[in-house]
């Protein structure tokens, strides 16, 4: 297999673009040195120099209350249980004070699908949001959760993200993406289906905001579901750029974020046999740099894989970091435990042969003390934050 998929890479060093059986080639094979060089490759094409990004930002789940069933979360609580919770805007404010103390540019927000927040609640909150802190950006949400709010509040999905846009909604992150194939999604969930959540993203383009687009795989897909993940993330950007083409203000996915399932803690992970290895984490995320030749950002997630496969994956198509990740709750519920701060994730950068670059949600570069320099008290007070709410 290995010795047929050089015409592949072949190609797509020529712009060509991939094919889904080019695609499933690859991921078959068990050339990943050719696969990773050829991505890498790519990766320079598209975003040229040795700059990485990463951004400091902040999980918020503002309630773990959730009325679907996901087998491979341990994060949410049915309603009525007695751990459930819904934070004050007095507590996220809390956080996101904390957050702009170490030199953090936005919050990364979302939450269980609550059965009582209509689309009312979710304004209130960006609007008061928004209000105090006008210049912090709001990443918030998640198709299910628009989904959600959509059921609820009897109210289409463009509707709700044109209302949460002017309310202070500054883009979306893909999260609730998982597998974009309704026969791996009914088994493993009882939220939005692969349609809905592609006519949510549509949705957020058209009314002008930016997401991004993830893949959780090694939740029993094979790698046909993956590879259709991968065409209906391309054809949605497709749909968008070409709608941009005709309105700039129209928006569109900056970045593809693949990870593995984290199995401890969660149903599904007591009856997987199989999981995902480094290797695989590695070949798929050279795959999607290929194969998403109209997305312009690849992220690494250091988070899942660990900081130094994460490193590593610099060297197979990504060229962004993400998040030092003060806060995080949901897949280390699951049993992910990896912990970075600043100085940590730019160590790992630098050492990969890249210069370290923070930049915000719209991948705009941002520049606190120069490039090199990490104030000494911010980095110690970030360490600290990162173990407290690690756990």
């Amino acid at each position: 297999m290995s010795s047929n998929i050089q015409p592949i890479l072949d190609r797509a060093l020529a712009g060509e673009r991939l094919t889904g059986e080019d695609v499933t080639a690859l991921l078959e094979s068990n050339d990943l040195t050719r696969i990773g060089l050829a991505a890498d490759e790519i990766r320079q094409r598209k975003n040229p120099g040795d700059v990485v990004t990463y951004i400091i930002d902040r999980n918020i789940n503002y309630t773990n209350v959730c009325n679907v069933v996901c087998t491979f979360c341990a994060f949410y609580r049915r309603p009525g249980k007695p751990d459930t919770y819904v934070h004050s805007i007095d507590e996220i404010c809390k956080r996101i004070d904390e957050t702009i103390a170490l030199g953090g540019t936005g919050v990364l927000m979302q939450g269980g699908l609550h059965p009582d927040f209509n689309i009312e609640w979710y304004e209130e909150l960006l609007t008061t949001l928004h209000a105090k802190y006008p210049r912090f950006q709001l990443h918030c949400f998640s198709p299910p959760e628009i989904h959600n709010m959509s059921l609820i509040s009897k109210l289409d999905y463009e509707t709700i993200l044109r209302r949460l846009k002017a309310a202070g909604l500054n883009s979306m992150p893909g999260g609730g993406a998982e597998i974009l194939d309704d026969e791996v999604r009914k088994r493993v969930s009882t939220k939005c289906t692969t349609q809905e959540w592609l006519d949510v993203m549509r949705a957020v383009h058209k009314v002008g905001l930016i997401s991004t687009g993830t893949m959780m795989f090694g939740i029993g897909d094979r790698i046909e579901h993956r590879v259709r993940h991968l065409e209906r993330i391309r054809q949605v950007q497709d749909e968008a750029l070409a709608a941009k083409a005709i309105d700039p203000n129209y928006g569109e996915f900056t970045a593809f974020i693949p990870w593995t399932f984290q199995r401890e803690n969660t149903a599904l992970g007591r009856k997987i046999t199989e999981e995902p290895t480094g290797i695989d984490y590695l070949k798929m995320l050279a795959v999607s740099r290929l194969f998403l030749d109209n997305i312009q950002h690849i992220q690494a997630s250091w988070l899942t894989q660990g900081i130094k496969l994460g490193q590593t994956a610099l060297r197979f198509g990504a060229d962004d970091m993400g998040s030092i990740m003060i806060e995080e709750n949901v897949v280390s519920a699951a049993g992910a435990n990896n912990e970075a701060n600043e100085r940590d994730l730019r160590y790992q950068i630098r050492e990969a042969g890249y210069v370290p670059q923070q930049r915000d949600i719209l991948y705009k570069h941002v520049d606190r003390d120069g490039i090199g320099n990490i104030d000494q008290s911010s980095s110690m007070k970030l360490k600290q934050l990162s173990v407290a709410f690690a756990d």
